[in-house]
Formats: structure tokens, C-alpha cells, sequence
């Protein structure tokens, strides 16, 4: 077992990594009280109702599968079952599920009566690597990804690797994505995992190295001011690809591999290419590239004429820079085209 904790001005929280602990949840959380426990169609329904039979009154909503639910109508049909079911400001909303469901249940959780207390159970890869901790919390409006929402951090998070066993493998790879995500740019370690192909059998430790990476950057800058953004490395690109490919059914961890090849050096990209096919993630786009550009363009990161941008020169460093929103289109024209040298 593994405990880290997150150290805010606000107070800390616990991140939890031990396998198993999904049967520990009434020890690891404050459950004695109302719960309202989302989850949705994809995630096996024993994982919510383990979490239900350790909380003194529980009610388990189950929404769609997919980013969808990320919807201000599932924000709603969640806050009228808060509503309806008498939930006061002393109980408690619990996610169970990937990044969808923790997004969606942390910011009605964080809105409702100005906030009630908010735990957090990914059971996704991805979830459980990155969106499960640092209080990013959101809905999505008019196909821009995360574009309502607020900083709320959960009060505790439990991740048990045990439950990955259910998840198909093109959901891991999606996952593992964000974790060479932030080998790329923080941790040259872990990045040597995925080139010894040895992130499947090592999965523990990449989920507790990404973690430990995601903590230290966002118990420096919680609110993104500064460091944070180095987590949406691949993240604007991979944002507008994922809005522009609702058709083609590709998944975040996907979007986020097209997005970070652009953003690398030719030495580092040569290195990232193997490793994503090793994962069975895309390296080419296909699609309407200019329709994702223009999705991309609407992104929190976008200032004008001019976009934050995060570039990897050597593996486990990064550089933050600010560059022409033109200049960047074509450079993710070049890329993707294979032309960048």
C-alpha cells in the first residue's frame, strides 16, 4: 500500500494506492451519511454498489458511457437527484468511474449548496494516472472540452489497481498515454519503462511515479498559473481532435498522442513514435484537420493571437512557451503531414 498526500494551503487530501482498497472505502472516506454515488454504463456495476454497501444511506446514479455525460444535462439530472433525495451541505457525493464521471460529480458536487464534500474512485487508467487528483472539475459546452467548470478539490481519493482487470485493452493504452505524457516531461525514469515495453507489467508503479508527478506540480501551482500547465502537454491539439472526432470514436489518450507529437523535438519525437505504437496509439491523423484547429483554437490556452504551449526538447524536461496561434497551426500542419524535421 501506498498513501500520498496532497499538501494545499487549503488542506491536504490522501491519495490512497493499494490493491483491494475498493473494500476499504468506509475506512478510507467518511461514508456515515448521505452519498450520492456516480457511476456509469461502462464501469462494472460491483464497483459502485461495494462503495454503497459501506456508506449508511447510499443512492447510486448510473449515467451514459462516454464524454457526452460531461453535459449541463446530466449536471442537472444530478443536482435535482441531490435535490430531491434532501442532501444537505454535511453529506457527500463519491465518483466511481473514469474521468468523465470524476469531472462530472466533482462540479456538482462543488455546486451544489456552494459545495458538499466530494471523494473520488477512478477506475480507468487514465483516471486513476492524472484526472482523479488536483481538483480540475467540468462540463463541456458546444463540443469545447471542459470549458464550464472550477478548481474543487476531492477530500480523499482511493485507486486500486484491481480494478483495471476489467478494462478492455485499448482503454489501458489510452490510459498509459497520460503517463508518457508526464514521463516526457518530468520523469526520464519513467519514460524508460515504456521503451523496455514494461509498462503493462510494472502498471503499479507507472500509476504511482505519474502521480507522484502530477502532486508535486499541482501542490506548487494549484490553479495553473504557471507550472500546472505542463500537465496539458499534448492537450490543446488533443482537445480539438477530440471534438472534431466524436464520429471516429477516438479517446482522449489517443487525441493527446496526435497532440503531443508536434510538441516535441525530432530527436525526442523519434524516440515517442515507437513507444505509441508499442501502445497501439495512433501516430497519424485522419479527419479534417483544419475543423480541429479551429475546435483547438477555442481552448482556455488560446490568448489572442498568440498560445501557451508546452514543448519537449529532452526527454524529462520541458520548456513553457508562448507562440503566434499561426505559427502553431502550421507547425501541427507539418507534423502531422510528417514534414516537420
Amino acid at each position: 500500500m501506498s498513501v500520498l498526500h496532497l499538501n494545499l494551503p487549503s488542506g491536504g487530501y490522501d491519495i490512497t494506492v493499494e490493491r483491494g482498497a475498493l473494500s476499504r472505502a468506509g475506512e478510507l472516506f467518511s461514508l456515515d451519511r448521505k452519498v450520492l454515488i456516480v457511476t456509469d454504463a461502462g464501469v462494472p456495476v460491483q464497483y459502485a454498489t461495494r462503495v454503497a454497501s459501506q456508506c449508511r444511506e447510499a443512492h447510486i446514479v448510473t449515467v451514459p458511457e462516454g464524454e457526452g455525460s460531461k453535459s449541463f444535462e446530466v449536471f442537472e439530472r444530478l443536482c435535482r437527484t441531490l435535490l430531491e433525495k434532501g442532501f444537505t451541505r454535511s453529506d457527500c457525493a463519491v465518483a466511481v468511474g473514469g474521468g468523465v464521471v470524476g469531472d462530472l460529480t466533482g462540479f456538482a458536487a462543488a455546486s451544489y449548496m456552494r459545495g458538499i464534500d466530494f471523494y473520488n474512485v477512478p477506475t480507468t487508467v487514465l483516471s486513476q494516472v492524472d484526472s482523479s487528483i488536483g481538483g480540475k472539475v467540468a462540463i463541456n459546452l458546444d463540443g469545447v472540452k471542459n470549458i464550464i467548470g472550477a478548481f474543487y478539490q476531492p477530500k480523499a481519493v482511493l485507486i486500486d489497481p484491481e480494478v483495471l482487470a476489467t478494462l478492455p485493452a485499448r482503454q489501458i493504452s489510452n490510459g498509459l498515454c497520460e503517463a508518457v505524457k508526464m514521463s516526457l516531461t518530468s520523469d526520464a525514469d519513467l519514460f524508460a519503462i515504456f521503451e523496455r515495453g514494461e509498462a503493462f507489467s510494472l502498471i503499479d508503479t507507472v500509476i504511482e511515479r505519474s502521480l507522484k508527478i502530477k502532486k508535486a506540480v499541482v501542490e506548487e501551482d494549484e490553479r495553473e498559473s504557471g507550472l500546472r500547465r505542463i500537465l496539458n502537454f499534448g492537450h490543446t491539439l488533443g482537445h480539438g481532435i477530440e471534438g472534431a472526432e466524436e464520429l471516429h470514436g477516438l479517446y482522449h489518450g489517443e487525441c493527446v498522442a496526435l497532440g503531443m507529437l508536434p510538441m516535441c523535438s525530432p530527436a525526442v519525437r523519434a524516440r515517442l513514435l515507437p513507444v505509441l505504437r508499442s501502445l497501439s496509439l495512433p501516430t497519424e491523423i485522419e479527419g479534417d484537420l483544419e475543423e480541429m484547429l479551429r475546435i483547438a483554437s477555442h481552448d482556455k490556452k488560446c490568448e489572442g493571437s498568440s498560445i501557451s504551449v508546452v514543448y519537449v526538447n529532452e526527454v524529462g524536461s520541458f520548456e513553457l512557451l508562448k507562440m503566434p496561434t499561426d505559427g502553431w497551426k502550421a507547425r501541427v500542419r507539418a507534423s502531422l503531414a510528417g514534414g516537420l524535421a
